[in-house]
């Protein structure tokens, strides 16, 4: 028996005084920063385990191991319903104790998350103007790791495409696919699978604008962004518009 295994202790095998002197507040006088970076930081944990999870759904798809895409898209709707409960606490933040620190965040903007970016890309959220693909090449502060990232996830198949590719091996004629779009027939969990990420993505992301407007009303977000009117434009996007166009298809 490895002798390391065996004295391994839950703090080393969790890197804990790594992860736990990751906290680290710029205006030291303002309390809830601290809460607002805990907040921030869990998001993007579970925004890796979401990359984890939609990757090996969308492989499992081209793979036509559909009722495993299944079981990992049903656990990325109980981590979004997660990331719903993590914004909870940033409400108990008033918005004076907001501007005690929001000038130490310089021009660091949570837009300006390359996991965030990763997932809506993954899910089929990508560049289809002019206008989004100049301003992702204005992506200036991507490091270089998160811009080959993100320009691999942009490459590579999305959610959709594994489940065009689930729907192809099952060569089904056109009325077959339409019911397996409306979550009938045998790849019916499947559609009602992608239409949960499609959903639980959705209300996190309408959740957090309340939170913005809370926070900072109308006002320009961090680093310059629109704040909440830019987040509530995007409200209406969804990854999978054919799913939710099939729900209202005359039968």
């Amino acid at each position: 028996m490895n002798p390391t295994t065996t004295s391994l202790t839950y703090g080393a095998y969790l890197r804990l005084p790594q992860l736990l002197g990751q906290q680290v507040p710029l205006a030291t006088a303002a309390h809830d920063e601290h809460l607002f970076i805990t907040v921030h930081q869990v998001h993007e944990l579970w925004f890796k385990q979401l990359l984890v999870e939609l990757t090996d759904a969308r492989d499992r798809m081209l793979a036509g191991e559909n009722a495993v895409a299944v079981r990992r898209l049903r656990r990325c709707h109980e981590i979004e319903r997660a990331l719903l409960g993590t914004l909870e606490p940033l409400d108990t933040m008033a918005p004076r104790d907001f501007r005690e620190f929001r000038g130490a965040l310089g021009t660091a903007s949570g837009g300006q998350s390359a996991q965030f970016h990763e997932i809506e890309a993954l899910s089929g959220h990508r560049d289809r103007d002019h206008a989004r693909r100049d301003r992702r090449r204005r992506m200036r502060w991507l490091t270089g790791s998160e811009r080959a990232r993100l320009d691999l996830r942009l490459l590579e198949p999305t959610l959709w495409d594994g489940f065009l590719a689930a729907l192809s091996a099952a060569g089904p004629p056109y009325a077959d696919r339409a019911a397996a779009l409306r979550g009938e027939g045998p790849l019916g969990e499947l559609a009602d699978a992608l239409l949960g990420h499609d959903e639980g993505w959705a209300r996190w992301r309408e959740r957090h604008v309340r939170v913005v407007e809370r926070q900072i009303g109308g006002e320009r977000g961090t680093a310059g962004s629109s704040g909440a009117a830019y987040l509530r434009g995007r409200n209406e996007e969804r990854f999978f518009p054919e799913l939710w166009e099939a729900r209202g298809a005359v039968l």
